[in-house]
């Protein structure tokens, strides 16, 4: 199984067995989809570019406020959460969840994943 495979198997299986988990990508620092277990009607680059923005400014924002490396960024809609989570360097895993998620399972089954993430990268 390629890397890329063995990636996209980790997503899947974080949003089949994540019952809050609705989606979910890996997306590098520089705005690019690595892998991802989003719906059909989600635009891939579009959720890359957004999500490499705001890892940029939760960086710059960390850092300036003196608060260390950013570990997390948590966005909460009407719709839901979207959680987003360094997964190694220069890339981050990104959730979005049902509006009423529990979000300490979320962060457990988030984290679960990174480890078998950052084996393969």
């Amino acid at each position: 199984m390629s890397r890329a495979e063995n990636l996209n198997r980790i997503l899947r299986n974080l949003q089949t067995e994540s019952p809050d988990v609705e989606a979910c990508a890996l997306i590098s620092e520089d705005s690019l989809i690595i892998a991802s277990a989003l719906p059909q009607h989600v635009e891939e680059l579009r959720v890359a570019g957004m999500c490499a923005t705001l890892l940029n400014l939760g960086t710059r924002a960390a850092r300036e406020l003196k608060r260390g490396d950013l570990k997390q960024v948590l966005i909460n809609g009407e719709s839901g959460y979207v959680v987003m989570m360094t997964a190694s360097r220069g890339t981050m895993l990104i959730t979005m969840t049902t509006p009423n998620a529990k979000l300490g399972l979320v962060f457990l089954d988030m984290s679960t994943a990174i480890e078998e993430i950052s084996k393969i990268i």
